[in-house]
Formats: structure tokens, C-alpha cells, sequence
């Protein structure tokens, strides 16, 4: 008994002590809480298409959050500061971060009351050439080259206080090119001619935006751009692309507009209705969306195939530029309801069906990377990365379909309007719309019995990893009636609690019932008139549920493949290929995927036998390729 003591005790010990390992590294996740806030800037930097580099100043008027004397502010790494000074002019003391050098912090010389104001001037310069160093891990988020440029506010191209979260004005004055045009957030001033530095850079042009109501402001777009103003549904659209490119810029404007008049009816109207819609080079992000500003690559600038993408972009300005997450652990409520606003757009747009198929496209990246974080831990993943796109933007997308149906339609879109209205130029944490969504459940159900348990929903989706993957025992009874089918239904997740349907297909009618699924094993009994048919007990039958199964664990390491595939890493690709063959044999889309890899490494005769493989089976409807 002593010696069972001792070893449970010695278990519990080296327990802690991983616990605490692991939880360390967690914790440093964690933004520092900003104990200044930006409140307005005036930005002017001078683009060096020839060098590749920026040099600017930045002049910020900054509240204190907090009672303090130094100032913490991130900026891209490759951007050198040389001076920092004060209202009066004189330069202050400054240092990079030796832990993270994306914070530079400066002291004051005197600490600030907590509401008081400061006003500081930074010099700073530097290479903006690929994604080394770059604040969003292996994304180029700025780049300056002969080209062109693109400066996208998650570079930190300028110093930033509180990202994702802050609001503020700002003036921006960019000197560029004069072969290039610039476009971006704000209200653009007609440019204005300046010298060059030499005979062989050319002339130059100003161009000044200004940006008066509070924003994340700060993305740009400079290059061979061509302006098309447009007009549609009584919005105004600003469609800038190069010359060859802006042929559809009508379809753009359009597409643009009936997305936002879908929103506004469905969530309410947003303060300005403008848009400017930009390509963005390709090398960066595939659609990225600013105060008014919608960023689509030049791989997707085509209007009829990404009319969801437009919708995503245009919806982010309700979810993530008018209600703003309040930390970057509360992205769900901006990422993952703009996302899942496609499926609320294509339903709207097309039908259910094509809502449905969005939906599906949801379960399927979601199950990517599923288990790299909670939903709720997001600030554990880097933005934009797939993990982030799998977790934060698909599986939250799913988490808001799932609690759609669990809340009735009516009750749910109650609650994103008043989520919108309550919290418009505002930042809202998850727990905010939670409470929003469990009054509107409760006041929509006949009794408080009936009501959903959001609570138990909201725990466990957003705070857990894990998909249930179900599966059923049945045996089937003749009685005087007609039949009773008795069973159980089963997944492996302990802590799973959920309403789930149950549709029985009989000769007759189908019957459909609602189990409560509680832990790994839950049981059922239902009557039914007809014989029930063979195979035709299905669980969840109308897809509501995030959940595993063989055809879905297949489509997500295909979807990893093509991930990997379109960075580039084509072993890889064709690992997540294999494994997709592993779990559903003869899947063609996964030997054409493999036998495109295998043609981009050069292996010519590996390809023809992937190819040839894929050709052996019929594709599923589902699947294009």
C-alpha cells in the first residue's frame, strides 16, 4: 500500500511538472495587454521601388490605457528605427524587444497619467523584400519591388498598438513611382508631382489619404494599377487592376454589391457603402479584407468562380472591420462569422443547396488541422497559417452553422443582428455574442425546458478539440404495429453532449427522431410503420454536425496535399495523398493529385501511373478535377 502511495505520488509530481512545461510555452502566446492605445497617425513614407525599401516617419498621438512611462508599439523586424522623439523634439530612449523583435519600446521621461495623451515621432527604414522576418510567420505581407508594392496592415509596416484589435484615424502620405498608382483605405487626394532623388529614378507622385473615422487603417496597394469606377445596385465601386485585367470590373462591382445589400438586410447596414476593390500580386495572401478595401490575388481575380471569396471579403466588413475582435483569442466571432456569412450568402443568392455545399466545404477544411487548437486558444495559432485557416475560419464557420441549427433560424439571425448593432465601432469577446445568443435561444423557446443548452455548446466546441465520428447497433422488432428499431449510437468522445436526428427510411414514410447523444454511448428506441430498408438508419443525416467520417478524413488529407502542393512542397503533397489513399482505397481525385505532383518533381513515369490509377474508378460528383 506504501509503495502504491509513492508511485501515485510520484505520478502526480512529474505530472505537474509537465503540465506546467507545457503550459509555459502557452502562456507566452498570450499578447501583452497594450498600455498605450494609438489614437491618431500621420504617416508619411517614401517607397524605393529600385532599393526595395521604405523610409518613413510616423507621428502617433497615443492614450494611456494605464499609468505608465513606456511606450510599446510592434513593428515589422526588418524596419530599423533610427530616432524616436518626443512632443518637445527631443529624442528618447528606445529599444528593440531582445524575446520578440517586433516590439520596440520607448521611455518617457516622465510617466503618463492612465487617460492622458502623449505624442511620439518615429523615424524608421528599412528592406521590405520577401517574407523574412515577417510578422505573419511565412506570409509575405509587404513587399516593394520595380514592380509594384503592397503594404497590408498585418506587416506592421508602420507601429501598431493592440493589433487586431484597436481603432483610430489617420492621415498616410505615400511617396511613390510616378509610374505606379496607389490605392487603399481612406479618401485619396489627387496626387501630386515631386522631385526625384536622381536621373535615373524618374519623377514622383504624393499620394495623400485620409482616413477620419476610427479603423484599422493602413493597407495599400501601389503598382501598374488602372482605375474603373463603377456603379451597381445604387453602390459605388472602385475597381482598381492593371489594364489587362480590368475587362470584368462591371461583374466585379456587381458581385460586390449584391453581396453587401444581402449583408445589410440581413444584419443591418454599415456606415459607408463604398468600396474599392484591388488586385493584389500574387506571392501573398490569396484575398485579404481593410476598411473598405476588398484584396483579391491575381490567381482568383475572376469574379463568377469567386463570388464566394467576394462575399467572404465583403462580409469582413461587418465582422472584422466594424465589430472588431477584442484580443486575437476572440477571432472567431470576426474570421470564423465572416466565413460562415458565405454560406448565409450563397443560400440567399442560389438556394439551400448551394448554401449546403459551402457547408461541406466548411466540414472538410475544418477537419484539416482540427485538433492544432481550440477554437477559443486562437491566439496559439499564426494568422493566415492553414492551422489558422482550419481551426479559427472553417471550423468556426462550422461551430456557427451547428449552433444555427440548435437555435432555430429565426433566433439565430436575431442574434447576428443584435450582435451587430450592439457591438458595431465596437470590440466584442466570444463571450458577448454568447450571451447575445443564449437570450435569443431562450426567448425563442415555448418553455424554459425547451430551451437549448448553449452553455454545454459553446464548452465544448469552442474550448475542446475533437469531432465525434458516430456509428450504430441496431437490432429491428416486428410488433403488432408495424416495426421497432432498438440501438445504440456511438462515438468515442467522452465529454460529447448534443442533440442529434436519426432518420429511419421505410418502405413507407421516413422516420425521423431527435436522440440526445451523451457520452460515448447513448441509446434509442423507434417506432415505425414501414420495414425499415437496409442501410438506411442514418445519423445526422442532414449534415448538421461537425463529425469524422471515412469519405470526409479522406477529402481533408487530400485538402492538405493541395495545401502543401500550392506552397510548393510537392513531397509532402504527395505524403498527404498516399495517406488519403490509406484511408478510402481507389479515391481518384487523390491519385490525380498525386500523379500532379509527381509531374511538377519531374517524375514523369510515377505521374503516368498516378494518372492512369485515377482513371481506373468514377470520380464522386462532388469532385472537380
Amino acid at each position: 500500500m506504501a509503495l502504491r502511495r509513492r508511485v501515485l505520488g510520484a505520478f502526480f509530481f512529474f505530472t505537474l511538472i509537465f503540465l506546467s512545461c507545457v503550459a509555459a510555452p502557452l502562456a507566452a502566446q498570450v499578447p501583452r495587454p497594450a498600455n498605450f492605445l494609438a489614437q491618431h497617425y500621420d504617416v508619411s513614407a517614401s517607397l524605393d521601388a529600385i532599393g526595395q525599401s521604405i523610409s518613413a516617419t510616423a507621428k502617433i498621438d497615443f492614450k494611456a490605457v494605464e499609468a505608465s512611462s513606456s511606450v510599446r508599439v510592434e513593428l515589422h523586424p526588418n524596419l530599423i528605427v533610427k530616432e524616436i522623439k518626443g512632443a518637445d523634439g527631443k529624442p528618447l530612449t528606445f529599444e528593440r524587444d531582445n524575446q520578440n523583435p517586433l516590439i520596440v519600446v520607448v521611455q518617457l521621461p516622465t510617466p503618463v497619467a492612465t487617460a492622458a495623451h502623449v505624442t511620439l515621432t518615429y523615424t524608421y527604414a528599412g528592406l521590405l523584400v520577401n517574407e523574412e522576418n515577417s510578422p505573419v510567420p511565412g506570409v509575405r505581407a509587404a513587399l516593394i519591388s520595380k514592380n509594384g508594392a503592397y503594404l497590408l496592415l498585418p506587416a506592421r509596416w508602420f507601429p501598431l498598438t493592440n493589433f487586431p484589435s484597436n481603432r483610430y484615424t489617420a492621415t498616410f502620405r505615400l511617396n511613390v513611382p510616378d509610374i505606379f498608382a496607389v490605392a487603399g483605405t481612406g479618401k485619396a487626394s489627387a496626387p501630386t508631382p515631386t522631385p526625384g532623388k536622381n536621373a535615373v529614378e524618374g519623377g514622383r507622385l504624393l499620394y495623400t489619404f485620409e482616413c477620419k473615422n476610427p479603423a484599422p487603417h493602413g493597407t495599400f496597394v501601389a503598382g501598374n494599377l488602372q482605375l474603373n469606377p463603377k456603379q451597381a445596385e445604387g453602390i459605388s465601386v472602385a475597381v482598381y487592376a492593371p489594364r489587362a485585367s480590368s475587362a470584368n470590373a462591371e461583374e466585379f462591382a456587381a458581385s460586390v454589391a449584391h453581396s453587401a445589400i444581402i449583408f445589410s438586410d440581413m444584419f443591418g447596414p454599415i456606415p459607408d457603402p463604398t468600396f474599392t476593390v484591388i488586385q493584389l500580386p500574387d506571392g501573398t495572401l490569396r484575398e485579404y479584407a481593410a476598411p473598405g478595401v476588398l484584396l483579391l490575388s491575381q490567381r482568383i481575380w475572376d469574379p463568377k468562380s469567386g463570388d464566394r471569396t467576394i462575399a467572404h471579403l465583403v462580409a469582413s466588413e461587418w465582422w472584422g472591420i466594424q465589430v472588431l475582435p477584442a484580443t486575437p483569442g476572440d477571432v472567431w466571432i470576426s474570421d470564423g462569422l465572416a466565413r460562415y456569412s458565405e454560406a448565409l450568402y450563397a443560400e440567399q443568392n442560389a438556394g439551400k443547396e448551394a448554401g449546403l455545399r459551402a457547408v461541406d466545404e466548411f466540414a472538410v477544411g475544418a477537419l484539416m488541422y482540427e485538433d492544432a487548437a481550440p477554437v477559443a486558444q486562437a491566439a496559439r495559432l499564426a494568422p493566415y497559417s492553414p492551422d489558422y485557416r482550419s481551426v479559427v475560419m472553417n471550423k468556426g464557420a462550422m461551430l456557427f452553422h451547428m449552433l444555427r441549427a440548435q437555435m432555430g433560424d429565426v433566433a439565430f439571425k436575431s442574434a447576428l443582428r443584435d450582435f451587430y448593432f450592439q457591438f458595431a465601432e465596437k470590440s466584442a469577446r466570444i463571450e458577448d455574442f454568447e450571451n447575445i445568443a443564449e437570450r435569443r435561444a431562450q426567448a425563442a423557446a415555448k418553455s424554459p425546458q425547451e430551451a437549448p443548452n448553449l452553455r454545454g455548446f459553446f464548452a465544448q466546441w469552442l474550448n475542446s478539440t475533437g469531432v465525434p465520428e458516430f456509428s450504430l447497433e441496431y437490432v429491428v422488432y416486428r410488433t403488432p404495429k408495424g416495426f421497432r428499431v432498438v440501438g445504440k449510437i456511438k462515438q468515442p468522445l467522452d465529454t460529447f453532449r448534443m442533440p442529434v436526428d436519426l432518420r429511419i427510411d421505410t418502405e413507407g414514410n421516413p422516420e425521423q427522431k431527435t436522440i440526445d447523444v451523451i457520452g460515448t454511448e447513448s441509446g434509442f428506441t423507434v417506432e415505425t410503420f414501414g420495414r425499415p430498408k437496409p442501410g438506411g438508419i442514418k445519423v445526422d443525416p442532414n449534415n448538421v454536425i461537425l463529425k469524422g467520417s471515412t469519405p470526409l478524413r479522406a477529402r481533408a488529407a487530400i485538402a492538405r496535399g493541395e495545401d502543401l502542393a500550392e506552397q510548393g512542397q510537392f513531397y509532402y503533397a504527395v505524403m498527404q495523398y498516399q495517406r488519403a489513399l490509406a484511408i478510402q482505397p481507389n479515391r481518384p481525385l487523390a491519385n490525380f493529385r498525386m500523379g500532379e505532383a509527381f509531374f511538377y518533381q519531374k517524375n514523369y513515369q510515377a505521374a503516368a501511373n498516378a494518372f492512369r490509377e485515377a482513371l481506373q474508378t468514377v470520380p464522386e460528383p462532388s469532385e472537380k478535377w
